[in-house]
């Protein structure tokens, strides 16, 4: 049964021929953070919501590579559901990591700024 169960393991975490490395990726960060999500015994209002959405994405990247924007908007709702909790940071920290393989910015980009060069203020007109 041991045997068994080892197998199974590594079964679940090999690549399949030809998947794509950041989907293979992103189902190991997903099934991390459920699995400590799970575990974590402290009540959190919004704890359905992150599972909801982990178990979403779960199933989508088992169709193919996911939408940025689906992912960004993943991104979004777990990290507000989840707070900052420190016990899940590690997990969460890998979950973003691999949204970032699909082109999810760290940050968004910035807005653009008045005037003509980066950083400059408008001129002042009286």
């Amino acid at each position: 049964m041991a045997g068994e169960a080892e197998t199974a393991g590594r079964t679940r975490t090999a690549p399949a021929a030809g998947l794509d490395p950041r989907v293979t990726t992103l189902r190991a960060a997903v099934h991390r953070l459920r699995r400590e999500l799970g575990g974590y015994r402290v009540a959190l209002a919004d704890r359905e919501v992150a599972m909801e959405r982990l178990s979403r994405l779960d199933e989508l990247s088992l169709a193919g590579v996911p939408d940025v924007e689906t992912l960004r908007q993943a991104l979004l709702e777990i990290a507000a559901a989840l707070g900052s909790v420190s016990a899940l940071a590690p997990a969460v920290a890998e979950f973003r990591r691999a949204l970032e393989l699909f082109g999810v910015p760290r940050f968004p980009p910035e807005e653009p700024r008045w005037g003509a060069a980066p950083g400059a203020w408008p001129k002042a007109t009286y």
